[in-house]
């Protein structure tokens, strides 16, 4: 089981953040679309809904220090006072 969530995790790193958010839209719309929920089958979306929050996360965690980066070189140059 540890392999298969290992996997999950993998496959979800690799996908863009708009890709994650999609694929979250997806996940929500079937559990809204369903009349009879199949346990086993909403337990997967659940967990691949997870993965896909934690990766989510993670790339705007990213995102966020690169716009920190980029903020601290233009208040750290004095050529760009002028702009």
């Amino acid at each position: 089981m540890a392999e298969k969530k290992k996997t999950s995790q993998i496959s979800q790193s690799g996908k863009s953040l708009s890709d994650n958010l999609k694929e979250l839209a997806e996940i929500s719309a079937w559990f809204s679309d369903q009349n009879d929920l199949d346990i086993e089958s909403g337990l997967e979306k659940v967990k691949t809904a997870a993965a896909l929050i934690k990766s989510s996360k993670e790339k705007l965690d990213k995102l966020e220090n690169e716009f920190k980066e980029i903020e601290k070189d233009f208040s750290d140059n004095p050529d760009n006072d002028d702009q």
